[in-house]
Parts: structure tokens; C-alpha cells; sequence
């Protein structure tokens, strides 16, 4: 396959060109059909080309007649493949759900977003149940990272393909969720935008879950205007994007363990590079211990992770029937860590995080926190698929930095900051407490702007 990749394609400039005629949502569609077939078949878990082509029709008829659905009437849109789609069956990256009922409905975002004229293309690759950070899908295959020009290299996880389909240019738009890091990880290793809601952010109906607790949604797009208007239909809101907020009067708190341990030398390097201009722009920046970093620890290594019983409960019967033979064996056995947990464990740590995530509130204010959502960046995907403990070890070290937003509520935007010598992407995460959604894409707005300028 040819390594030459077209890359992302914002949003807001595809829509400027359907306003002024420039773009046809029938051509548009059509176009974006054949990209994908004549690019990495593990994108996509399944195209839904009659149902595309028909809101396709639907949307050139609207805009003929200038009685749109929004100003994002016609765009492409794709789904992580554990959004209900109705008419279809909701995989969650595995064979072992094929024969479950279809969907009677669509998921609720995605409903939001037919009712305001996208057009859904298809549902995107995904590690099997969202349950690993890597990307890795013995089914369906795994994306392959667009930005490796040797060994093939993984696409992050889980929302592997929606990282790679909109790295690619295939689509501008894809849906993802994050239970762990799923949307900000991809985002990072694959050099785009990355936008992940505090717990309430989005409406859950019709998703297939992992961590009912811990699982968050959110889009993956070329930057973070967007994003934001992402956020806004998948909500079933009118778009409305802030004005970004001036970098002198941004806060940021950089802590100083847990996250850069272990860290690659051009991650360090293009996170102070990024620091050094929003210090030069004006920005607050203080450096200190986040000790609710520490104590999240603490509570791992002596209690266990709360998704580990969670995703137990949601695939008991699964996982103690035959039909777990045809599941990967490697997220086999993650759910069945969890089976050494205690009541009292999972107690503990519901108890200990919601004290944690108010002291943390308390304690952050309005800061945003920064740091890189990866340690490394993408590392080449053969040797991590034939050794199990390889695969471990990267697993945990790929999810250590992201999952500590999600066990303290928090919104995040991962921004694209640069490359390693192998010109593979690094990234820079911006995350604020819950329900500073709205404060941390405006902050994001501005940080953009000014990264793409160093």
C-alpha cells in the first residue's frame, strides 16, 4: 500500500466550500467512498453507503433550495463502531456480537448529528470493547499509523480508527470515546486534534459501554474550531464557537511527577518548546506536585482500577460462556483481572475518587494543567503484537498520563506539537476540571494558534 497520505482536512474550510457551491454533498460523499476504499482496509469495521448516499441527496436538495439543517449540513461524519447505528449491529470492535439484534434506533449523537444535516459515513476500527490503549484489533486489523514511513507503527487506542480516518483525510469529522485516553491518545499519535468531555459532556444513549463510570465521548478533527462545533450538534445545539481567550491571562500548572517518567527526549523537548512560547506570550506557568497524581497510584497498586469491575459486570456472561474463545486473549484477560477485586476494593475507590476530584477542583480553580498525553510517541507495531508483555508494558505506559483526567472528571484537548526524529507526531494536553468545557476550548483556540505559529 502506498505510504503517501493525504492529510486531515478541517472542518469549518469544508463547510465554507459547500456554503459557496464549491463542494457538492453527493460528489463530496461519492469522493469520500472511493478514499477509503483505496486506502487501509482496517479503517472502517463497515460502510454505510446507502444510508450516506441518501442524506447525501437529502443535503444537495437543502442546499439547492437554501432550507439547511445547520451550517454543518452535509458534512461527513464517522462513528467508533460502539455507537448504535439503527438497522445495524453495534460491534464494539469484536466478532463475538455479530449475532446480537440491530440497532431499532440511532445512538442519541448520532441522531443529533443526522438532525442537523451530517451525513454518516461508516463506523470506525476500535480495539475490541475500547479495552486497551494501543489500537490492536486481531479481527478487523489494525489501522496503521499514517505517519510512519518504516515498520508499521500503532494507530493508539482505542478509537483507532477514528485517529487514523481523519489523519488520513478520509473524513473530517470522526466520534470517538474515552474511557482511559481512547480520543486524546490516537489524537496524539497521530497528529490531530483531539477533544474528550467531562463525564456529563455528551449525551450516552445508544453507546456500547466499557467504564459506565469513567467512559467519556467526544470528536477527533483537524483542529479545534472543529471540534467545538462537533460538540455543540453531537449535544443537539445551535453552533456557537468562543472567542479564544488571550494567552497573557491563561493559568497553567505543569506537574512535575508522574507524567514525565520515562518520557522520550522529543516529547520533553517539543512540550518546553510549546511551554517557552506561551511563557513568551504571556501565560501564567507554575510547575509543582499534583498529589492527587500519587494518591490515584496508591489506590491502584492497593485496591485495583475501577474499570476492571465494571467491564467484568457489563461482559460476565460473555466472558463464562464458550463465545469467549473468539475474543482477543489479551483483552480476555484484562477483564478478567478484575476477578481478584474485592466489594470493598471497588467501594474504596468510588469513595477515594470523589474526594479526589472535589480536593482537585478545589485546588485547580481555573488553571489548566498541561503536559504531554503520551510519554512516547507511536511505537512500531510488530514487535508489540507477537510479545505479550511488550504489549503490556506499552499498554500501561500509553494510558498512565491520560487516565488520570478521566479518574478526576476532567475535560482534555490534545493538540498536535511537533515530531520526533522519525517524524512521527507529539502531542500537548490541555485538560481543565468538569464543567470547564467551555473555558478550555476557548483557551484551546488561542494555544492552537499559537503552536502553529512556532
Amino acid at each position: 500500500m502506498s505510504r503517501v497520505v493525504k492529510g486531515s482536512v478541517s472542518v469549518i474550510d469544508m463547510v465554507a466550500d459547500l456554503k459557496k457551491g464549491n463542494l457538492c454533498p453527493v460528489k463530496l460523499v461519492e469522493k469520500t467512498f472511493a478514499d477509503i476504499k483505496s486506502s487501509d482496509p482496517t479503517i472502517f469495521t463497515e460502510l454505510l453507503e446507502e444510508r450516506a448516499l441518501k442524506e447525501a441527496h437529502a443535503s444537495r436538495k437543502r442546499h439547492r433550495e437554501g432550507n439547511l439543517l445547520s451550517a454543518w449540513d452535509g458534512i461527513p461524519v464517522a462513528w467508533k463502531d460502539l455507537f448504535d447505528i439503527e438497522g445495524r449491529v453495534t460491534t464494539a470492535g469484536s466478532v463475538v456480537l455479530k449475532s446480537n439484534a440491530p440497532a431499532t434506533r440511532d445512538a442519541n449523537m448520532v441522531a443529533n448529528a443526522s438532525q442537523a444535516g451530517l451525513i454518516s459515513i461508516g463506523c470506525l476500527n476500535m480495539t475490541e470493547f475500547a479495552y486497551s490503549g494501543l489500537g490492536l484489533n486481531p479481527h478487523f486489523g489494525t489501522p496503521k499509523n499514517p505517519h510512519a514511513t518504516g515498520p508499521d507503527r500503532i494507530p493508539g487506542g482505542s478509537s483507532s480508527g477514528c485517529g487514523v480516518a481523519v489523519a488520513r483525510g478520509l473524513v473530517p469529522l470522526a466520534i470517538g470515546s474515552d474511557t482511559g485516553g481512547s480520543i486524546r491518545i490516537p489524537a496524539g499519535l497521530n497528529g490531530i486534534v483531539g477533544y474528550k468531555g467531562s463525564s456529563i459532556a455528551f449525551p450516552k444513549g445508544g453507546t456500547f459501554p466499557l467504564s459506565p463510570t469513567l467512559d467519556t465521548y467526544g470528536p477527533l478533527a483537524a483542529d479545534v474550531k472543529s471540534c467545538i462545533g462537533a460538540a455543540e450538534i453531537l449535544n443537539g445545539r445551535n453552533i456557537k464557537t468562543p472567542l479564544p481567550t488571550p494567552i497573557h491571562t491563561l493559568k497553567f500548572f505543569i506537574p512535575t511527577n508522574v507524567v514525565f517518567k520515562n518520557a522520550q527526549q522529543a516529547v520533553i523537548q517539543n512540550f518546553e518548546e510549546s511551554v517557552r512560547a506561551l511563557e513568551l506570550a504571556g501565560a501564567t506557568v507554575v510547575r509543582g506536585v499534583c498529589s492527587e497524581f500519587d494518591e490515584i497510584g496508591r489506590l491502584a497498586r492497593e485496591h485495583g482500577y475501577l474499570v476492571g469491575p465494571e467491564a467484568l459486570d457489563i461482559h460476565w456472561d460473555l466472558v463464562h460462556s464458550e463465545r469467549a474463545s473468539q475474543m482477543d486473549p489479551r483483552v480476555l484477560e484484562r477483564i478478567f483481572d478484575a476477578g481478584d477485586m474485592t466489594a470493598r476494593d471497588l467501594l474504596v475507590i468510588l469513595r477515594e475518587r470523589a474526594r479526589l476530584i472535589q480536593k482537585n477542583r478545589q485546588i485547580l480553580g481555573d488553571q489548566i494543567v498541561l503536559f504531554p498525553p503520551t510519554p512516547i510517541t507511536a511505537p512500531e507495531l510488530k514487535p508489540i503484537e507477537k510479545d505479550d508483555e511488550l504489549y503490556i508494558y506499552t499498554n500501561a505506559l500509553m494510558l498512565r498520563n491520560t487516565a488520570l483526567g478521566n479518574f478526576l472528571d476532567w475535560c482534555g484537548v490534545a493538540l498536535p506539537n511537533g515530531v520526533d526524529d522519525n517524524q512521527m507526531p507529539t502531542s500537548i494536553l490541555l485538560s481543565m476540571t468538569g464543567g470547564r468545557e467551555s473555558d478550555l476550548l476557548a483557551a484551546a483556540l488561542s494555544v492552537e494558534s499559537l503552536l502553529a505559529q512556532n
